[in-house]
């Protein structure tokens, strides 16, 4: 080996994180900055929401403006994250950098009138937009464009929901299923961090979850220690994971269903958005409670929440099911925020239900739901175990792995974004099979 050929790597790449460290700071800044005025509005459009529930009589109408304002002003920022991940994969007609103030305005009109959505989206969307247009300023060629933009989602995941690691980790991940490429992960962890510094700077809070429950060791036996391990309760969380991973499934397929649907036998544009919301509210009514509106995080009236979940009877039976329809409503018919708040609900609470009928830790099954779910529907395993471990601790960092790799697998290979390819099958596939989920990506992709 030539060692003068390596005897200054350690320099050039030194230049090469500082070179990526000064473009990153601004764009964390302004990504962080964004967020933050962002969770401080939606906190104000949740509460007044709360306060003021004829709002949701207005849905139908706030359609119609972020069906206008898309039409006229959007161009292509409809797409939404699979815009940002296409632009990744191969560069297109750009990312507009009206793209976010319109997400920032149609997410806070979304859920000020009632309509069940996220807010991951949103975040991700307007680093995106802010990435892109200072890869512009920067006069970037199209392989560092790429990494800035993954830099820009880092920072928007990892400053909306107060999780830098799994944040950066994520923005490279959910592009191929079965493949991360390295190349952009120092820059993504640094532009994830600051983004979230600086997010807290503003002095926004996350929501604290936490899991009480730690394994108990179940035999100290000197020369059988891996008897200490709790194995009725790991065959518990494997089976209940695969549950999470089929409802994933079931969430991407539902949205994609229902989308399909309003482009075929709903001829006029304008006419989606209000139909949606009056199933929105028409099925709320229908359940007599408005739980399942917005983000579910918390609740006022002691009802449903993500919170509530982690509680002994914080969910109903079916909790999950509806939290899943509103939103695939929400979403395939023109509304605007994100998936992932909804998919921690959508866990959190068929957790809960699957720890009451198995008897299990209910705030261990609903911590796994919280993530695992997610895991599922964003094919993102490896981030939705480290999220797990900086959301609730490292205490049970086994189970988060086993709920969310298991989840992974059972959602097989749809998932919420169309954009994202599949690099690596999940399993032998025979030439017809991967011919079939090509077709399925296309058309999940045009939808």
């Amino acid at each position: 080996m030539n060692k003068n050929k390596y005897s200054f790597e350690q320099v050039k790449i030194a230049r090469h994180l500082l070179y990526w460290t000064a473009l990153i700071v601004p764009i964390s800044f302004v990504t962080g900055s964004l967020v933050a005025l962002f969770l401080w509005l939606l906190d104000i459009a949740t509460a007044t929401r709360w306060n003021n529930l004829w709002l949701i009589f207005l849905l139908p109408l706030a359609g119609l403006l972020i069906t206008f304002l898309y039409k006229f002003y959007g161009k292509n920022s409809d797409a939404g994250n699979n815009l940002i991940m296409d632009e990744i994969h191969k560069p297109g007609g750009g990312i507009p950098t009206l793209m976010t103030p319109l997400v920032l305005f149609s997410t806070i009109i979304t859920h000020l009138f009632g309509g069940s959505a996220g807010r991951e989206g949103t975040a991700v969307q307007m680093g995106g937009s802010i990435s892109s247009l200072f890869s512009h300023w920067y006069k970037l060629k199209h392989r560092d464009k790429r990494i800035m933009l993954m830099c820009g989602m880092s920072a928007g995941f990892g400053a909306v929901f107060g999780t830098p690691i799994a944040g950066a980790v994520f923005a490279m991940e959910v592009l191929a299923i079965g493949r991360i490429k390295y190349d952009a992960l120092t820059p993504c962890l640094i532009a994830s961090v600051l983004a979230d510094i600086t997010c807290s700077a503003y002095g926004i809070h996350h929501t604290h979850y936490s899991i009480a429950f730690i394994g108990e060791i179940k035999d100290t036996t000197r020369w059988l220690p891996y008897l200490s391990f709790d194995f009725l309760l790991l065959a518990k969380v494997i089976v209940a994971s695969a549950a999470f991973g089929l409802v994933g499934y079931l969430f991407a397929e539902t949205s994609h269903m229902i989308k399909d649907g309003a482009a075929k036998y709903i001829h006029n544009n304008w006419i989606t958005p209000f139909i949606g919301a009056a199933l929105v509210i028409g099925i709320s009514y229908a359940l007599g409670t408005f739980d399942y509106l917005g983000l579910g995080v918390t609740n006022p009236t002691s009802g449903v929440s993500i919170v509530s979940a982690f509680h002994t009877n914080g969910a109903d039976t079916w909790s999950w099911f509806w939290k899943l329809l509103l939103t695939a409503i929400t979403l395939s018919t023109g509304f605007k925020g994100g998936e992932v708040t909804p998919l921690f609900f959508i866990g959190a609470t068929l957790g809960n239900t699957l720890a009451t009928i198995s008897g299990s830790p209910v705030d261990l099954f609903a911590g796994l739901g919280f993530i695992a779910v997610f895991a599922g529907a964003t094919n993102t395993p490896l981030a939705c175990t480290l999220m797990g471990v900086e959301l609730f601790g490292s205490n049970n960092v086994v189970y988060y792995a086993v709920a969310c790799f298991t989840a992974y697998y059972f959602s097989g290979h749809s998932g919420i974004y169309g954009s994202q390819r599949v690099a690596v099958s999940k399993f032998h596939l025979t030439h017809t099979e991967e011919h079939t989920i090509k077709e399925i990506k296309q058309k999940n992709k045009k939808a």
